[in-house]
């Protein structure tokens, strides 16, 4: 095996406490109470308040998505900008986060097919891959609480979801995003997993292809799943990047959870004909469960050729669920 795969099982620990007995030789003797005939019985004052027959309960309002409701599909198509900090990393660290927003909106408005309701996705890469072996010899390092609660807040004003990218080194994909719970925790966080960046105890992210297998993609969304239960979060998405028939192995071995949406999304660089062409191969034999993704980029596939138009990516089948621009 590359690495151990972690399994996760999230459930909850009830513990039962019992109340102390009451000691017998301390408790006050019982005695027969007189019974009161009904005229003997004082009249209750006037201004004596009853009691209400049912008392009123406020019922804190459940977690929604940023644009309302609790599930992701078949209501919305997410649309994305990636990237970070570092303008290499994609539209989403280019220039102002707000300005880029407006774009992203803009963009938006030509993805309605259908009746579809576009949802705006903020995917910030949270976990960085390098190709150097980093101060604890994972290969990757964390961003800082402060920039992923900056994405967070710059996401909350436009009514977008952040989508938090792991990109593990030789790190496993769990105990990153076990990281990544306190954020998780809110209900519009998701996650993204990038296996191409996932390599084994010998390799270096960058030269060695990454990957992974449906089962380690298996217990990240169990995990996911039980957070959702446990603090009765709308669906929360979880997205999984793959261009390479290799990147994930054994596909089938990720199965639907409660309350997660699983998406692949096609990260085929190229002419538009070569992209299409990765689509339908790594689209042919998807589980039924998992809906599409397409990603473009604006550098790469504009160097080989035109940038598809959103009309050729709603061409597509089966149609992008979620469409992400890097």
């Amino acid at each position: 095996m590359r690495r151990s795969l972690v399994a996760v099982a999230a459930a909850g620990l009830l513990v039962a406490c019992s109340g102390a007995a009451a000691d017998d030789a301390t408790s006050p003797s019982l005695r027969p109470v007189p019974r009161l005939d009904r005229d003997q019985v004082p009249a209750e004052p006037e201004s004596a308040a009853r009691p209400a027959a049912e008392a009123e309960v406020e019922v804190e309002p459940r977690a929604e998505l940023p644009r309302g409701g609790r599930t992701i599909f078949p209501d919305h198509r997410l649309i994305g900008f990636s990237g970070g900090r570092a303008e290499s990393f994609g539209r989403l660290g280019i220039g102002d986060i707000d300005e880029r927003a407006t774009e992203l909106e803009e963009l938006a408005a030509d993805y309605t097919a259908d009746g579809k309701t576009p949802l705006p996705i903020f995917e910030l890469i949270a976990v960085i891959a390098h190709g150097f072996p980093t101060e604890n010899g994972l290969y990757r390092t964390r961003e800082p609480a402060e920039v992923i609660d900056e994405y967070l807040a710059a996401a909350r004003r436009h009514d977008a979801l952040l989508v938090l990218n792991v990109q593990p080194g030789r790190a496993d994909f769990i105990d990153d995003v076990r990281a990544l719970e306190p954020w998780l925790l809110e209900p519009d966080v998701g996650l993204a997993l990038d296996p191409e960046w996932a390599v084994g105890s010998n390799q270096v992210p960058g030269r060695n292809l990454g990957w992974t297998t449906g089962e380690e993609l298996d217990s990240v969304a169990s995990y996911l799943s039980g957070l959702v239960r446990e603090h009765d979060l709308p669906e929360k998405v979880l997205i999984y990047h793959q261009f390479h028939v290799t990147s994930v192995r054994d596909e089938h071995d990720l199965r639907p959870h409660p309350g997660i949406v699983l998406v692949k999304s096609v990260d085929g660089v190229g002419v538009p004909q070569e992209k299409v062409a990765t689509w339908n191969r790594l689209t042919e034999d998807l589980p039924h469960y998992v809906y599409s993704g397409f990603k473009l980029f604006f550098d790469e596939d504009t160097r080989r050729g035109p940038l598809m138009e959103p009309a050729e990516v709603l061409g597509l089948r089966p149609q992008p669920s979620y469409v992400l621009y890097e």
